[in-house]
């Protein structure tokens, strides 16, 4: 009788694993090399070509191949990489992306069933390109000085970055930045302080990049140097239109010339018998309110002859103030973007008594002032000597009278959406804003 040799279900099982890991065992990871770079030309300042050749599969198919890059050596599968097809053979592979004038490790890959085998490691560098530049705001503007800003990529090769400026596009001065020349490959920031601007004067500038590739500007940035009075308060500028207004209201105590303007002792004197009162005040008297508010003047005060504005600066006519508020009415900052209820557009963010109803000043404040006028309720002094409404109302005089008695002016209170033309009496104690001559 033959003896039936039996092999149970278990040790079947075993024995199919074991065949199967002994397969797995004897298949290697594929082998391949890494092709030469691509000729010079088609390395870009961004891209190059390269690939790979695939000699054998090691046995198991060849599911992903291409080409992984990185600026330390020996990239792998894990850093930036291509995809290129499947199986064996010659590939060529496209990497873009790069960053110019940089220095980068690549590799061929290959990857099947069991793992991922790499070429050798080949060294390449892509090539710079004309500089990139932007312009920045200008910083630690002065009356008469300013230090001007930008950003610069010099894409790896010696870059030099000046700054072009002046009162208009032909600009006709020029500074060389601080950090010049610039060698780097990552966005720098440059800088160049310049003196010997005039005062409340609006300028141009642009930053100016030149290396080996070319030469690259960036936009035109305007400023508006800092206007100072006799007291050597400093103020702020804006351009409206075609029109330079200080934004903060005069603070002088003297003219022009160094003469002192007058003031009452006790500040609410009642002067109303005086005969052309030229006087200034700090509202209710107290010199704190001065710096947020600036100081009250009589209307005699304003328009005498020895100048109550900075140097290349004016008390505004009636005129003047019309074409202001004619330009923001005709180019929507009215409220909602039209019309001629204007007056959120020049009043100040914050500061004002609140007032519920929309489209008014002291209504959401936050979105007030984008004239950049920065109109601040500064209240007012009448000529008998009582103070009424910081934090309400604000009114500035115009250089015209209307008659012996009274001048022009503009108000905007925090109840209102327009700004009103109203007469004051000449011996009233109001703001002024100072226009550039």
């Amino acid at each position: 009788m033959k003896k039936i040799f039996r092999i149970s279900g278990v040790t079947l099982c075993s024995l199919v694993i074991f065949l199967i890991n002994s397969c797995q065992k004897d298949s290697p990871p594929p082998t391949l090399s890494t092709i030469a770079t691509t000729a010079t030309s088609a390395i870009t300042p961004t891209s190059v070509v390269s690939g790979g050749n695939i000699t054998s599969d090691g046995g198991a198919s060849v599911t992903a191949r291409g080409v992984c890059w990185s600026t330390t050596a020996n990239p792998s599968t894990s850093d930036s990489k291509t995809t290129d097809g499947t199986g064996t053979g010659q590939f060529v592979s496209s990497l873009s992306g790069l960053t110019p004038g940089t220095t980068y490790h690549i590799r061929a890959y290959a990857t099947n069933s069991v793992g991922t085998a790499y070429g050798a490691d080949i060294i390449i560098s892509t090539s710079g390109q004309a500089p990139s530049c932007i312009t920045q705001p200008a910083s630690k503007v002065l009356a008469n000085g300013a230090i001007l800003n930008g950003i610069i990529n010099a894409y790896g090769l010696s870059t030099t970055v000046t700054f072009e400026y002046g009162t208009t596009t032909s600009y006709g001065s020029t500074v060389t930045a601080t950090q010049s020349p610039v060698t780097g490959n990552t966005d720098t920031n440059v800088s160049a302080e310049i003196t010997g601007l005039t005062s409340g004067t609006t300028y141009l500038y642009r930053i100016k990049a030149v290396n080996s590739l070319g030469t690259t500007y960036g936009s035109d940035v305007t400023f508006i140097t800092t206007a100072t009075d006799v007291d050597g308060n400093i103020y702020n500028a804006v351009t409206i239109g075609t029109q330079v207004w200080m934004k903060e209201n005069l603070k002088t105590t003297k003219y022009r010339n160094g003469d002192f303007i007058g003031t009452t002792t006790p500040a609410t004197l009642d002067i109303s018998g005086e005969n052309t009162p030229k006087y200034q005040w700090a509202y209710n008297g107290n010199e704190s309110n001065v710096a947020t508010y600036g100081r009250l003047y009589t209307w005699y005060a304003v328009t005498d002859s020895r100048n109550v504005c900075p140097t290349g600066w004016h008390v505004p006519s009636d005129v003047e103030w019309t074409k202001l508020t004619d330009y923001l009415t005709n180019n929507g900052y009215g409220y909602g973007g039209s019309g001629s209820d204007i007056a959120k557009s020049m009043a100040a963010t914050s500061g004002w008594t609140t007032y519920l109803t929309s489209g008014t000043v002291g209504n959401d404040q936050e979105s007030n002032n984008s004239s950049g006028f920065t109109a601040i309720p500064s209240g007012y002094r009448y000529y008998y000597g009582a103070y009424y409404d910081i934090g309400f109302y604000v009114y500035w005089w115009s250089s015209m009278e209307e008659s012996t008695s009274y001048a022009w002016g503009r108000g905007i209170g925090n109840y209102d959406s327009s700004v009103t033309r109203d007469l004051g009496y000449k011996e009233d104690g109001v703001s002024v804003r100072c226009l550039r001559d």
